[in-house]
């Protein structure tokens, strides 16, 4: 099953952000195979301020798990954390359903 994480900065905490990004890469490196899509949020400058990740995972309650051991979510950069359960119905500009 695929899961949406949408993930909101703390403001003021681009430094926390950077610091903390190493353990997060890895992190994400580390449940590669699980991860479809990720990359930070950007504001109209271009700086970060949340992240994106789709993720598959046997359920929320795994999903939510994912989301908890992030480095980022442990060191406190996110103000809100949203999970939602989605589907691919277009892929490369092909339908699938």
């Amino acid at each position: 099953m695929l899961f949406v994480l949408l993930y909101w900065d703390k403001p003021g905490r681009f430094a926390l952000r950077q610091q903390t990004r190493p353990a997060h890469l890895a992190y994400v490196k580390a449940h590669e195979r699980q991860v479809r899509h990720g990359g930070p949020l950007l504001d109209d400058a271009g700086q970060p301020i949340g992240s994106l990740l789709v993720i598959e995972a046997p359920d929320r309650a795994a999903a939510e798990a994912f989301a908890a051991n992030d480095p980022y979510v442990q060191a406190g950069l996110f103000e809100s954390v949203v999970i939602r359960a989605t589907r691919i119905v277009l892929k490369d500009g092909v339908w699938l359903e």
